[in-house]
């Protein structure tokens, strides 16, 4: 099956198995990390220059979402995962 031309693959950043194999302290790390890595390209839109992929703007802000759904998540499971107790 072909797909439609207009159609493209989008490839996540950080998947959802990848994000439930870490502990919380990894999940916040990588939090943080995305969102200064977003910061930096509107950073970059803001002063006018051009974006080397500017899909990559979408996929920081749907990764950060999926990071944060599974950390409420994991919270409200009683955080199994942590790994220096609580928050």
């Amino acid at each position: 099956m072909k797909n439609h031309p207009k159609e493209r693959r989008r490839v996540a950043i950080l998947r959802s198995d990848e994000i439930r194999d870490m502990n919380i302290d990894e999940m916040k790390a990588k939090l943080m990390e995305l969102r200064s890595e977003l910061a930096r390209e509107r950073a970059v839109i803001a002063s006018g220059g051009s974006l080397e992929n500017p899909g990559r703007v979408r996929e920081l802000k749907h990764s950060i979402a999926r990071l944060l759904t599974i950390i409420k998540e994991t919270q409200k499971k009683g955080g199994a995962r942590t790994s220096a107790g609580s928050m």
